[in-house]
């Protein structure tokens, strides 16, 4: 195991972690107990009885995406994740730009996240028949705060606080999702609701450009299954590790997505009524909860939908600051983000991020914002930048493992698992990025001109040169203990 840094030292993160760490890092930062409290509304008051299928596309498309991030993590660990496998499969300056992009997803997820935080808590102090009511902005502040306490901890804690928060929520939603198949099931229903195979029904003149653009809730959803890859330089045994851990994360959570959907498009009712009403929602399981068990359990799960946000919060700062961390410290900068605390955790990257976020939350509320369109602004230029990222990694997948020197770590088959992929996280980023009433068509501009600064930072003198050496010397990526790549050089 690597020794402790020093508080001050540069670079050094210690390798503590197995594939449930991994794997829990990867479920936290996704969050999927927040995420279903809030997102399948979203795809139902696009798809209507049939938001199941935004769903499902995005399982198809993200399962398809995650065969180039565990193809390779099989040979790259590092901290940088997609900056770290794009910089070396596609160059330097290409890697800078995905890592740039991820950043600018994991910042933005987390504010988004933090807000959705105020949304639930207020929700709670009404339950309690408290008259307490503050304003969202202060109650992202101080999950904020929070965040940046758990995030100066040693990763491992960070892990089981992701672990645990989600397990507990999972628990009682399931329980809920399983009291809904049962009541409606048997007839015995709150309401009119019975059981039929209408949660896989479209609504009339459906097409798959209306699928594809619900679809952008379906990868919210899944934002950060990549997050296990962030923990390469943290974990013992990554090139093994990392990829259980990605397949064990998109597994358990596309379970729990598909039987979660169905059972609040039931629980809701299939009929117009009830499908309005679900896409209406600002708290599916609050409302399911008081119509099929009681309050009690709705406070309960709006208590866990808060507790989950805030592990997805913390997940994505913790993700954001360790990408911060690596372009830092391979740009050959001299600066305090390359340092880390005593516990190995780089808590000046952390400081920025934190930063970062509250400026992303302060400008939404200096915009007068109500908490919901906060909500949905920032996780959405978070989930186009991701997109972004993801088309690079894929891009990177394809030429690493079909098309470089040394082809042929998987059979030549298999490149239409990762061409799929790509074509469907293209016509899903084209899709919520053309056509799109204000605000959401400023978003994929300001991607866009993210995207542009990052790229103005690659040629400054030297820096891809750097970059590509740092990389080479972190993380020659391996096809077996004889044979290894060279770095593509822009």
């Amino acid at each position: 195991m690597a020794t402790i840094p020093q508080q001050g030292a540069p670079g050094k993160l210690k390798r503590e972690l197995r594939v449930a760490d991994a794997a829990a890092f990867s479920v936290g930062l996704i969050g999927p107990v927040g995420v279903m409290a809030l997102l399948g509304a979203g795809a139902a008051a696009m798809l209507g009885g049939g938001a199941t299928w935004a769903f499902i596309f995005a399982l198809v498309a993200v399962a398809f995406v995650a065969y180039g991030f565990i193809k390779l993590s099989r040979h790259i660990s590092h901290t940088g994740s997609v900056y770290a496998t794009v910089g070396l499969t596609l160059g330097p300056r290409a890697g800078f730009i995905a890592g740039w992009a991820l950043f600018l997803g994991y910042v933005t997820i987390g504010a988004g996240s933090g807000i959705e935080i105020g949304l639930f808590v207020s929700q709670l102090l009404k339950d309690f028949g408290l008259a307490f009511d503050p304003d969202w902005f202060w109650v992202t502040v101080v999950a904020l705060a929070l965040v940046v306490l758990v995030g100066r901890r040693e990763v491992h804690t960070i892990t089981r606080l992701l672990l645990f928060a989600e397990l507990a929520g999972a628990v009682l939603v399931l329980i809920l999702d399983l009291v809904i198949f049962v009541r409606v099931g048997t007839g015995h229903a709150p309401g009119t609701q019975t059981f039929s195979w209408g949660f896989l029904s479209l609504p009339q003149g459906t097409d798959i450009t209306l699928i594809a653009g619900a679809a952008v809730f379906g990868f919210l959803a899944f934002a950060g299954f990549e997050g296990a890859a962030t923990l390469g330089e943290e974990t013992s045994n990554p090139k093994r590790d990392i990829p259980r851990a990605l397949k064990v994360a998109i597994v358990v959570v596309g379970a729990f997505y598909l039987i979660t959907i169905i059972a609040q498009s039931i629980g809701y009712g299939l009929d117009a009524k009830g499908i309005k009403a679900f896409g209406a929602s600002s708290a599916p399981y609050g409302d399911l909860a008081r119509a099929f068990v009681g309050p009690w359990l709705a406070d309960l799960l709006t208590l866990s939908a808060t507790i989950s946000l805030f592990a997805i919060f913390i997940g994505t700062m913790a993700g954001a600051a360790r990408i911060l961390f690596a372009l830092s410290r391979d740009t050959g900068s001299s600066n305090p983000l390359t340092r880390v605390s005593k516990h190995g955790s780089p808590v000046n990257a952390l400081t920025v991020v934190a930063v970062l976020a509250l400026i992303v939350v302060a400008i939404e509320r200096l915009l007068s914002y109500a908490v919901l369109d906060a909500t949905f602004y920032a996780l959405t230029i978070g989930t186009i930048a991701l997109l972004v990222a993801y088309v690079l990694a894929t891009v990177g997948a394809i030429r690493f493992l079909f098309f470089g020197k040394t082809a042929g770590g998987a059979p030549r088959w298999q490149i239409v698992v990762p061409i799929l992929a790509l074509v469907l996280v293209v016509y899903t980023l084209y899709k919520n990025a053309v056509g799109l009433s204000a605000p959401y068509s400023y978003f994929p501009y300001m991607v866009a001109v993210w995207l542009l600064i990052g790229l103005a930072i690659t040629f400054r003198r030297g820096l891809t040169a750097t970059i590509g050496q740092n990389l080479a010397a972190m993380n020659t990526p391996q096809r077996d203990a004889d044979e290894t790549l060279e770095p593509v050089r822009d």
